[in-house]
């Protein structure tokens, strides 16, 4: 809703996605391979942030202490996953194997042929496709 008085509208820039883990520092690990990035901040007490070197939004992590890890797919038993990564590359069964090598695993449900669902060590879902 547009203000009709005379103050400015707030200005909002998105600049990052939090996810939550057990272990925040396996995570900047595992994604700083995974996509080249490096940690630039932490707080030495379970929370991190990784900043996209060509510009991007940043990524960082927040440990919890009661985290459960998202169950894919979805059943109305588990704990549903609220986002997914889709990550853009250029020869799936070399990406697959890399993020499998640096501690990815594929899952078990895999719904197209061009994309790969994978599971970060927190058991995030994120999928490698090929445009």
């Amino acid at each position: 809703m547009a203000q009709t008085g005379q103050e400015p509208e707030p200005k909002f820039r998105w600049t990052g996605v939090c996810i939550d883990c057990a272990d925040a520092e396996e995570m900047g690990e595992f994604y700083g391979r995974l996509l080249g990035w490096e940690v630039i901040d932490r707080d030495g007490r379970g929370w991190i942030l990784m900043r996209d070197p060509a510009g991007g939004t940043d990524l960082l992590f927040q440990a919890e202490r009661t985290y459960r890890a998202p169950v894919w797919p979805e059943d109305r038993d588990g704990q549903d996953k609220m986002l997914h990564f889709e990550i853009k590359v250029d020869d799936l069964d070399a990406a697959v194997a890399h993020a499998v090598a640096l501690g990815a695993r594929v899952a078990d449900h895999q719904p197209q042929p061009r994309v790969r669902v994978m599971l970060d060590p927190a058991g995030h879902p994120f999928c490698l496709y090929l445009d």
